[in-house]
């Protein structure tokens, strides 16, 4: 029996290409849900496997929107490469997480992450964020 859960997200995607990625990686991972701040999605041709039938797209309007819709006892976590983030390969996953993504060009305000759990993965330069986000997902998988 599953316990616990998760959802994914982008906050204020660059590239609408990312979301069909990360999409499609969350169903292949087992996310819950995947969601997007401050963005907009358009249908892709490449979704193949029509991830839309199984895994929901949440798309909120701003920070503000997103803050509002927060399941009950859910943890946000950040990947985003910050002094103080853990890295993905030590840390452990919250049983109920919002894993939060910031687009590649600004990620996400440190004001929005004071206070909430950040991981980062160990790369010299910035990744896709949707490869970072299937990274993350299949961390999640593999540790169980």
């Amino acid at each position: 029996m599953k316990k616990g859960y998760f959802g994914i997200g982008i906050y204020q995607t660059k590239e609408q290409d990312n979301v069909g990625t990360l999409w499609r990686s969350a169903m292949n991972f087992g996310a819950d849900y995947i969601f997007t701040i401050g963005a907009r999605y358009k249908r892709q041709r490449t979704d193949t496997t029509k991830t839309w039938r199984n895994i929901p797209l949440f798309e909120y309007k701003d920070w503000y929107d997103f803050t509002d819709h927060i399941p009950r006892d859910a943890e946000l976590v950040f990947i985003e490469q910050t002094l103080d983030a853990k890295p993905l390969e030590t840390t452990e996953h919250p049983k109920r997480a919002i894993y939060i993504l910031g687009a590649e060009d600004h990620g996400v305000p440190l004001d929005l992450m004071r206070g909430h759990r950040k991981m980062q993965i160990d790369t010299p330069m910035c990744l896709n964020v949707a490869v970072a986000g299937s990274i993350v997902m299949y961390d999640r998988h593999i540790k169980g």
